[in-house]
């Protein structure tokens, strides 16, 4: 083995094959993107991220990781050839050929870990910057234009985006580049391979006629064989990946709800309830899995016994010309490696059916919900027009999602500083009037005039963060650094005093204060934000009448300017409102002055 031939045919075979192989990976992705589903799937999620116009750094990367796919390859090639070298230098008991080679394989092998090493690296590096790419897409399709809150209002939704985010983000990234990379070195080592059995395969009779190059025929036609049978059986796989991932996904969600909404099951005594639906979200993930087992031990079992035949084939086919001494025990050697190596290359998809099978899953998933989120995009919105402080309804309808009418033709001025109670039946539309306000409700006409800015909205029920009770008060806006006095007056002001010295701590708040006591911190953000205009949903329903008249009163001591749109049962709310609009059913309402 000539070292330095070796070496410059290697660099040859390189440089060509990274053309040709750049190239044609460049037509196989567009050919997909163009011509199948899931190749317009994959584009429509990854497309820009891969584009020249946001950055070069991707494709550069991409033709790395190709560039060292096709070393292995290479430095695979020069092993097989090393192998027939030194197997003939054993046979011939030649001592010092022997020990050359091994100087040789010492070479190549650290060579082959450097690569390794160095191949990981970018590999890895490559998919941290796509996974925070992705991720970062994905969460502003979430968070943008409400999204988030819109999704509820699709006739067909996504389930579950928490996870689409966390886990099939990278799932879909590693699959992306492992599935491809794998592909590539496949068919390229097919290639290679294909050329060292051509050299070394001779005829072989069968049925009375000889078939000249045997082996390479015989490696095709058994490969293609099982490949077809293979498919066959694991095509199941592919439903059977998206359903497991679902289950789970389901099965995750109401675990979470159990622990978010525990105290309320817990007063219910409802844990029998919860458990049996518990157990049976988790008896479809068994029972699914359980599929998965049996499909995949005939999938499995079948790839086994066909890899196993394909140790023993080549060594049968070859016996009669290495015991006649046409070929030494060099070309042996190397026909049954080079055979090894091209069945598992053309059994790579055979092999990898599971993978792609899970890839599709992947896809289907992401896709959906992107898709979901255009939709939730794209619901209609109220026609809201910014105008300074004022806050005015103008020939304005509300309608619910079925079409029953909830509000006609309503017109409205709340002048500054003021502040309107909405009262109404339950399931009359007085929460659904604060949404259209917010600009969340789909489904209303008519012109909305409010500030684009500055508006406040305390649910019944208010969302406290993770993180500290500083961050809980402040929400949404951000602490500031270094005064703690302020927060510590506001927590007085609505009588929280009790928590100032645990203003720092970080905890589940929203299951360690009580409701009333989330409601007065939620009173306290008005106090410390300031804005324009609060809308108030129940906001003082676990409040009892004089912590109800101290919070109103505090608002309007301290908030004089800010304009308060109040949604409430209690008649008690009457005297801290100028206005009542009354909401009475089938679209007809009522303003009335106090």
């Amino acid at each position: 083995m000539d070292w330095n031939q070796e070496l410059a045919t290697s660099m040859v075979w390189v440089a060509k094959a990274y053309g040709i192989t750049c190239l044609l990976f460049g037509i196989a992705v567009w050919a997909l993107v163009r011509l199948t589903s899931w190749g317009r799937q994959f584009w429509q999620l990854s497309g820009a991220y891969f584009s020249l116009q946001r950055s070069a750094k991707p494709l550069l990367g991409l033709a790395l990781i190709l560039l060292l796919t096709l070393i292995g390859v290479r430095i695979d090639v020069v092993l097989s050839n090393w192998s027939n070298g030194l197997y003939n230098s054993l046979q011939q008991l030649n001592e010092s050929l022997f020990w050359s080679f091994i100087r040789i394989f010492c070479i190549v092998a650290s060579l082959h870990v450097l690569r390794s090493l160095f191949s990981f690296y970018v590999n890895q590096s490559f998919s941290i910057h796509w996974r925070a790419w992705l991720n970062e897409q994905l969460l502003q399709k979430l968070l943008q234009h409400d999204a988030f809150y819109r999704l509820q209002y699709l006739p067909q939704r996504s389930d579950n985006p928490d996870q689409r985010i966390q886990q099939d983000v990278s799932s879909f990234v590693d699959s992306s580049l492992g599935l491809s990379m794998g592909v590539v070195r496949s068919l390229v080592s097919t290639l290679a391979y294909t050329l060292i059995l051509w050299s070394l395969s001779g005829p072989l009779q069968l049925l009375g006629v000889e078939i000249p190059r045997a082996m390479v025929f015989a490696v095709f036609v058994y490969v293609l064989i099982a490949t077809v049978l293979a498919v066959k059986i694991g095509r199941p796989l592919v439903r059977l990946n998206f359903l497991n991932e679902q289950y789970n996904a389901n099965y995750r969600y109401l675990l979470v709800r159990l622990l978010e909404y525990a105290e309320s099951i817990a007063f219910y005594a409802g844990e029998k309830v919860e458990g049996m639906l518990l157990r049976s979200r988790f008896g479809q993930i068994i029972h699914n899995n359980w599929r998965i087992v049996f499909r995949s031990l005939k999938f499995q079992g079948f790839n086994l016994i066909v890899s196993q035949t394909a140790v023993v084939f080549p060594l049968i086919v070859q016996a009669h010309r290495f015991f006649s001494k046409q070929i030494t025990l060099g070309d042996l050697m190397q026909t049954s490696g080079a055979f090894g190596t091209l069945h598992d290359n053309l059994s790579f998809f055979r092999n990898a059916y599971d993978d792609f099978a899970g890839y599709r899953a992947v896809l289907n998933r992401l896709s959906g919900y992107c898709d979901s989120m255009q939709e939730a995009a794209s619901l209609p919105r109220p026609d809201i027009q910014p105008d300074g402080k004022r806050l005015a309804l103008e020939n304005f309808c509300l309608q619910a999602p079925d079409g029953r009418k909830l509000l006609e033709q309503v017109d409205l001025d709340i002048h500054s500083g003021s502040a309107l109670l909405i009262r109404g039946s339950s399931g009359s539309g007085k929460t659904t009037l604060l949404r259209s306000l917010a600009g969340l409700w789909p489904y209303s006409s008519g012109r909305i005039i409010r500030p684009e800015h500055g508006l406040m909205f305390l649910a019944q029920k208010p969302y406290l963060p993770g993180g500290s009770l500083r961050d809980a008060l402040y929400y949404p806006a951000t602490p500031p650094a270094g005064d703690s006095q302020q927060a510590i007056t506001v927590l007085q002001a609505v009588q929280l005093g009790h928590l100032q010295a645990r203003l720092d701590e970080e905890r589940d708040w929203s299951q360690t204060l009580s409701l009333g006591e989330q409601q007065r911190l939620a009173f306290g953000r008005l106090l410390l934000n300031q804005p324009d205009i609060a809308f108030l949903d129940e906001a003082s329903s676990a409040l009892d009448e004089g912590l109800e008249d101290a919070m109103y009163r505090l608002l309007r001591e301290q908030l004089p300017a800010t304009t308060i749109v109040s949604v409430g049962h209690r008649s008690s709310l009457l005297q801290y409102h100028q206005q009542q609009l009354q909401i009475l059913g089938q679209g007809r309402w009522q303003l009335l002055a106090q």
